[in-house]
Order: C-alpha cells, then structure tokens, then sequence
C-alpha cells in the first residue's frame, strides 16, 4: 500500500481526486538506489511541491512520473492508470505535459509554431493525410492549433512576440514559451521543472501569478524549484525528498517547521537555497 497521505476533509467537504499516485517506487542505476520506496499522491487542481537538496532525487521522480526511467519496483498511477511500460508519447496522450530545467524549445521556429509543435500532440490526421494536405481534418485541426497557440501565448504573456523565432526571445519568455507549449498538450496535469532558474525577483513574482493562473484554469500542477520563497508561496502542499527518499510532505507552514526538513535542506549553507528568507 502507498504511504502517500491525504489531508483530512472538513465535514461535509468533498474527498480530493487523486489524479497521480506514486506508490513505493525504487529506482536503482547499477549499484546505486536513485529512489527508495517513495511514495506520494497528488489530488486534482492541485499545486504540488517537490523539493530537496541537490541530488535528492527531485528530478530522478519526475523522470519516472514522466516515462522516462521505469521504476525498479513501485509503479505510478495517473488518472487511475498504471504507467508502467506506457510510452512517453501515449504518456502526453493521457493527459501529462512537462517543462525541463534545460530549455528545449525549437530554436529556429517561431514562438507560434513552437506552440502549435505542442497541439499536433493531440491530432489525430494520418501522416500522409498531414504530409500531403489531403484531409479536411488536417484543415480544420490545423486551424483550431493556431488559435489555440494564441490564446495560450496570450495566456503565458508573450502574446507580442508570437512571430518572433525562439532563439531571439529572451530568457524568460522562452521559459514562459515552454509554458505554453506544454499547455498545448491539453494536460491534465502540468509539470514544471525548475521554471524560475535564472529569473531575477520581478520575474519570479510574475511567474507565481501564472502558476495560479494555470491551476485557476483547471490544470493539476507538480512543480520542482530551487527557489524556497516561490516553492512556499504558491503550492498548496510539499512533498520533500532527501537521498533519494521521502522524509516530510505537507502544507508550506508544516514544511517550513518540520526539523527534518530544517535539517536536510532549508537550513543548508547552498549559496542556490533560500533557507532564512521563506516566509
């Protein structure tokens, strides 16, 4: 059974959703034991926090919730399904969209085009049909694409610079253009993985607005973050990992009192933390 917990309901209160479980998940590289029996849930329109030190294994999770490592043992449940041996594109199918700490945009498209990259995700015309322009499909999915790449660069800020080529965008609006494009997907659940890395404070706060934004929209939020301010601002709940296992998952107050956490992680001297300044 997984240890992943939930908060009590008030009475009279609906029961949360869950919507991703990951339950007693290990992952083993050789020798080495990446995740140890982690284990979490995420309910539905949610914002979730997952932090640690460097090397906790924050990345390593999201890269089994994602499709990318199969867990040793465990498994991860997504909207009631067991992802074990899906593949990364049906994962993208079944409602699982995600950003990486290193941007990974196409840097010679435009800002529309990289969007839209992110909507042909969920067409359904058939290759020679998109090759050829052979189907009414193609057409009207192509259409319903771009204005769906608008509406969410409009969303993400960047409206202005639609048809501008990615490698010309500045930083943050690139970061905010994988936003988008990720959100083209139609996801269930978002997940952002280190989203601020290189912002200065203005943009942060900006991006903490957007984050909201998106769960107000709808959207399940996952999100891994350096930045403690932005982590206990924004996320309803934290789950902390240290050396590849879980020790405390909670509300932001009960993460900032937590001993164990104080120990492993805010209260580091890691010049990239904000341990006295998360209020």
């Amino acid at each position: 059974m997984s240890e992943a917990t939930t908060e009590a309901a008030p009475p009279g209160a609906s029961t949360p959703r869950a919507l991703l479980e990951v339950d007693d998940v290990v992952l083993k590289f050789g020798g080495v034991t990446a995740l140890n029996h982690v284990s979490f849930t995420l309910n539905e329109g949610e914002i979730l926090g997952l932090i640690g030190p460097n090397g906790a294994g924050k990345t390593t999770c999201f890269n089994v919730m994602t499709g990318v490592y199969q867990p040793t043992s465990g498994q991860v449940r997504f909207d009631g399904k067991t992802l074990s041996k899906v593949k990364r594109n049906e994962i993208t199918r079944l409602g699982i969209a995600r950003t990486f700490q290193n941007i990974r945009l196409f840097p010679e498209m435009t800002a529309l085009e990289n969007v839209q990259v992110g909507a042909d995700a969920r067409h359904k015309t058939s290759v020679p049909g998109a090759l050829f322009r052979v189907s009414p499909r193609h057409y009207n999915e192509e259409k319903a694409a771009k204005e769906l790449a608008r509406e969410l660069l409009e969303l993400v800020g960047i409206a202005d610079r639609m048809n501008d080529t990615a490698r010309n965008l500045p930083y943050g609006y690139q970061r905010r253009l994988e936003i988008a494009r990720a959100l083209a997907t139609e996801p269930k659940l978002l997940c952002l993985d280190e989203p601020a890395a290189g912002f200065n404070p203005a943009e942060k706060a900006n991006l903490m607005d957007l984050i909201r934004t998106i769960r107000d929209r709808g959207y399940t939020v996952l999100l891994i973050e350096h930045d403690m301010r932005l982590v206990m601002g924004v996320t309803d709940r934290i789950v902390v990992l240290e050396f590849g296992k879980k020790i405390a998952d909670g509300l932001p107050a009960e993460i900032r009192d937590n001993p164990d956490v104080i120990a492993a992680y805010l209260g580091t001297s890691d010049e990239d933390e904000e341990p006295t300044d998360v209020a």
